[in-house]
């Protein structure tokens, strides 16, 4: 574990750096993260989509399949993902700036 101790010159403060950094993925390392999560969120969503039924929960009143259910839980997660990817890249100073 880094030690939270201050330093006292410039080298030392590189040093500690180099190593709180070691804790951070690269960027690569994240893009690729990033995709494979976003391919496993398309493939549950195929696997919703032809596995649950036909079956109807009443929602405000009104019904609504239960895959679309399960579809909008995947959907906002994937959305979450993009979005978090996204606010990574703002951090960076805008590193890699595909879209």
């Amino acid at each position: 574990m880094p030690s939270l101790q201050r330093p006292s010159g410039n080298m030392e403060i590189a040093a500690q750096k180099r190593r709180l950094e070691g804790f951070k993925g690269s960027g690569s390392d994240l893009e690729r993260k990033y995709w494979l999560a976003l391919a496993l969120y398309a493939v549950l969503g195929l696997l919703v989509w032809f596995t649950i039924g036909e079956g109807a929960v009443f929602a405000f009143g009104k019904p609504v399949e239960i895959r679309l259910v399960a579809l909008l839980v995947i959907g906002s997660f994937a959305l979450r993902t993009v979005l978090a990817r996204h606010a990574d890249r703002i951090r960076r100073g805008g590193e890699n700036n595909g879209s």
